[in-house]
């Protein structure tokens, strides 16, 4: 946690038994007050595929306040599984999380100290990710793992009055996410088949019902999935495009022609949720953060580099003056930076503990 200015950089260290990682969540609506995972050791992994390994971790969800300090475990009670995660704070004093048992995932509406749960999905149904709440938090939007792809779908916080928005054939669509008017939503269209690697996608704009659906990027311009750092040091993690509280889009845009120096490998059996190989000799070029008006398409620039670096991971501030931004050079780890909304005054705040790599940044509310 640091000051947008980079100063009063500090660690958040929870010395609790048996938690190996922890992970920051979502704020709550009031205060200083956000969730956080943690997770167990592995029992069985790795060594064993990750899909076999990953959900039998026991994990904990808890209520941090950074004024205070305190650290609270919730959803504790009516426990459904080892395996929950919070997937959506629904702001009526509920939240959603997935929980897996017997390797069937399952969507549930829980209070907050675990009991109540009802569920959100069906054992099946599949996994919904990626929720996003609608600005009157009356529904949700998410994408969901199916046989032809990725489909886009919305429904009531319930769980109820389901809505079909993109569902196409090779096309892995990602990431949906409400306008601050909530009347249009924006995805991710990645061409999976051609690109198992997920590396390159496109911004689709869609009614919240799948109409006025059509493409505001071609040619597979953004970097969807961003993985840096080297051998020793790697990082990684779904990216996508961002609104602006004034309707614009903040989103990466690849330089053409460019290549990561973490290729893609096809494997039979998935070890780490990783499967790349560091070629540092086939890379080249880079991203961009870039602002684009959805209703005319126009495009500025905000960042450029020279020899190219991989900028990522844009997030406008709550006031909309400042942008967070991730940034890399080829075969080296992120480091956290901040810009005016213009693009201007680039610095950077932070590259870890010991330079080791930071990523994932997000503004206190």
């Amino acid at each position: 946690m640091m000051n947008a200015d980079g100063s009063g950089l500090r660690y958040l260290e929870f010395d609790l038994p048996e938690q190996a990682t922890w992970q920051p969540g979502a704020f709550f609506p009031v205060g200083n007050r956000h969730l956080v995972l943690s997770m167990e050791r592995s029992r069985d992994g790795p060594g064993k595929p990750f899909e076999d390994y990953c959900h039998t971790t026991p994990t904990h969800i808890w209520g941090h306040n950074l004024d205070t300090g305190s650290l609270e475990e919730i959803a504790t009670k009516e426990r459904l599984a080892p395996f929950c995660t919070p997937q959506l704070l629904l702001h009526n004093g509920r939240m959603l999380i997935q929980v897996v048992r017997n390797s069937v995932p399952q969507t549930f509406s829980i209070n907050m100290d675990g009991s109540d749960p009802k569920p959100f999905t069906q054992p099946g149904e599949g996994m919904p990710c990626g929720l996003n709440l609608s600005p009157d938090r009356k529904r949700v939007a998410y994408h969901l793992a199916v046989s032809s792809g990725y489909e886009i779908r919305t429904c009531d916080v319930d769980g109820s009055n389901k809505t079909l928005v993109a569902k196409q054939i090779g096309h892995l669509y990602f990431g949906p996410r409400w306008s601050p008017d909530g009347e249009w939503l924006i995805f991710q269209d990645c061409h999976s088949r051609k690109d198992p690697g997920h590396d390159w996608s496109d911004i689709v704009l869609s009614r919240p019902d799948g109409s006025a659906r059509r493409l505001l990027t071609e040619g597979q311009s953004l970097w969807f999935a961003a993985t840096y750092g080297s051998p020793g040091n790697r990082g990684g993690g779904s990216d996508g495009p961002m609104w602006s509280e004034d309707g614009s889009l903040l989103f990466n845009r690849r330089l053409p022609d460019s290549k990561t120096p973490w290729e893609f490998q096809e494997v039979d059996v998935d070890m780490d949720h990783f499967n790349r190989e560091f070629k540092p000799e086939l890379a080249r070029g880079g991203t961009e953060i870039c602002r684009m008006d959805p209703k005319t398409g126009s495009i500025k620039r905000l960042t450029r580099s020279n020899p190219p670096v991989w900028d990522f991971r844009n997030m406008e501030s709550p006031d909309a003056k400042y942008i967070l931004f991730c940034r890399a050079e080829t075969g080296r780890t992120s480091g956290i930076w901040i810009m005016d909304a213009n693009g201007g005054h680039q610095r950077l705040l932070t590259k870890g503990i010991n330079n080791l790599g930071a990523d994932h940044p997000g503004w206190i509310p």
